[in-house]
């Protein structure tokens, strides 16, 4: 552990040092470090240059830069026909996330129809044209899914066709994890694609597609501890892509490493701005506010790091009424959303909680994370009327994006409005009626995988019921609950303060002991006295 904090310390490091000198000072790419990439095409020598490098922040999900390499690419060699596949690539955005916008959908088909006019020179090229191509061919008439599947499988097909080509299989793997469903918790497509992974990694083991790509594969609570080497690699090997140095985070928050997360968004953080600061691009400082800084801020919270908390979620408010947002993508908005209502529920604060601005979000979701922090801030606050509305906002948020057709997002927000219902039936004494809203509302959550597009869960609901639980007076449950939280939410102050006052009301003072031990371990950086360190402290002294 204190190994991997000096390591990540010395990438900050290393990469605030290289922000002065990093691209656009004269060369036109080769002082990159985006990782070592050789994607064989028939461009000249000077554009398949460029074109490597610009796949290799391709697999880091480094637009921006990877645009600018592939039109530099063009500009080098006119007849390359891969730079307007790379382009179109670029166009679909972060595939992991959501669908490409509509004008994503306009320039995505508009580079392959400049594809299709210079023409393919290998049947190899034309098969990687044609694959991207079924994203934004009659997407107006085809849905989103199956255009994700056909993309899929004729990855597999050029997978299948050209052993040689380790870019397919990588590739492929990633397009085995934009078509996983949530709901699958067999993981089979994930570990079809580490398979894959594993292949290629035993020739490029530095390669930032196969590291990125397993981090990816294996960002889920049974599977992430295999990440690790991974994770512990990538930021290493491409220091000056935003998200090289922020994928680590995934595994490091998903195991409960909470300072790894915070080193790791903090060098992501610091080459986003840098970066902005030099090309005026806002997007990667967009990401930076938002992504990066909600994993910043819940792993601050769960070290009781209150103030460190607080200095991000003002800089992050500030940022937010600052910005034009409005085209963003949606994990700018979940991101923007997410960090004041975790600076809220992680503390408790219900009177804040209950009022919290709602800012204006296109995305259903990111609005109904507001809404799900103001109504249980209402409902644990006593006001029950207020909580009964934001109930009833978000149950029209779970219409909206129903219709909409955004089914993984309406489910979501089900949980939301099932774990408010079950407070606000709780606070008018309905004590059955809440239980058996919230066991929904956890089974519900337990059924369907978190999203790229959110740090973490907002909540653990399995944590919540274990909460009510403890407030019915049934300990012994309550721990039964909080323990099984730790299955997929490790090391959260919350989840492991409930569990020890579960055991000690249960009368289980080994266990309490264990917990509280545990709680202070996990605080023991703390810049802030809370009043459950304090109760564990002398719980302690006393025992």
């Amino acid at each position: 552990m204190k190994s991997r904090k000096f390591l990540a310390l010395g990438i900050i490091l290393a990469v605030l040092g290289i922000g002065s000198n990093h691209a656009h000072e004269g060369e036109e790419g080769s002082s990159q470090k985006l990782g070592s990439v050789h994607f064989e095409t028939s461009c000249n020598s000077e554009a398949q240059a460029l074109f490597d490098q610009g796949v290799a922040g391709l697999h880091s999900f480094w637009f921006s830069e990877s645009r600018r390499l592939f039109s530099v690419a063009l500009d080098k060699d006119g007849a390359c026909a891969m730079g307007h596949w790379g382009l179109a690539m670029i166009s679909w955005g972060n595939p992991l996330a959501s669908p490409p916008s509509p004008k994503a959908l306009a320039d995505g088909l508009a580079s392959i129809q400049k594809a299709v006019a210079i023409g393919a020179k290998t049947q190899r090229e034309q098969d990687y044209i044609n694959a991207i191509g079924v994203i934004y061919r009659d997407a107006e008439k085809t849905d989103y899914r199956a255009r994700t599947l056909a993309y899929e499988k004729a990855m597999e097909g050029i997978y299948k066709h050209h052993a040689e080509d380790q870019e397919a299989a990588l590739f492929y793997a990633l397009a085995l994890n934009i078509t996983a469903l949530p709901s699958d918790k067999t993981y089979a497509n994930q570990l079809k694609a580490v398979a894959i992974l594993d292949k290629v990694a035993a020739q490029q083991p530095d390669h930032p597609g196969v590291l990125h790509y397993l981090i990816h594969s294996l960002d889920y609570p049974p599977l992430a501890s295999r990440a690790l080497a991974a994770a512990q690699r990538y930021a290493q090997i491409a220091p000056e892509a935003p998200h090289a140095q922020h994928m680590p985070a995934h595994t490091y928050s998903m195991l409960g490493e909470w300072q790894e997360s915070i080193v790791s968004n903090q060098a992501a953080v610091a080459v986003a701005r840098a970066y902005t600061a030099k090309t005026k691009d806002a997007f990667p400082a967009h990401v930076a506010a938002a992504h990066y800084s909600d994993f910043m801020i819940y792993a601050y919270l769960q070290l009781a790091q209150d103030r460190a908390a607080k200095a991000l979620l003002d800089e992050s408010i500030a940022y937010q009424k600052a910005q034009d947002l409005t085209k963003a993508p949606i994990y700018v908005h979940t991101g923007l959303a997410a960090i004041p209502a975790r600076y809220v529920l992680e503390r408790q604060a219900w009177a804040e909680a209950s009022s919290l601005r709602v800012y204006p979000s296109s995305w259903s979701y990111a609005q109904a994370i507001t809404r799900f922090t103001r109504a249980l801030g209402a409902a644990r606050s006593g006001n029950v009327a207020q909580a009964r509305d934001e109930v009833d906002k978000l149950r029209a948020l779970r219409e909206e994006a129903a219709q909409s057709k955004q089914d993984y997002w309406e489910g979501q927000i089900e949980v939301f409005q099932l774990a408010a219902s079950a407070w606000l039936e709780h606070g008018q004494g309905r004590r059955e009626e809440a239980l058996k809203l919230m066991r929904s509302a956890a089974d519900l959550e337990d059924a369907s995988e978190k999203h790229v597009a959110m740090e973490n869960r907002l909540v653990s609901m399995r944590e919540q019921l274990g909460e009510l639980l403890l407030e019915l007076k049934q300990p012994a449950q309550a721990l039964k609950e909080f323990e099984a939280s730790f299955l997929e939410m490790p090391n959260r102050f919350r989840g492991t303060y409930g569990a020890a006052k579960a055991a000690e009301l249960a009368g289980d003072r080994q266990q309490a002991h264990a917990y509280f031990a545990k709680l202070m371990t996990i605080a023991k950086n703390a810049d802030t006295e809370r009043a459950e360190m304090h109760e564990a402290k002398s719980f302690l002294a006393q025992n």
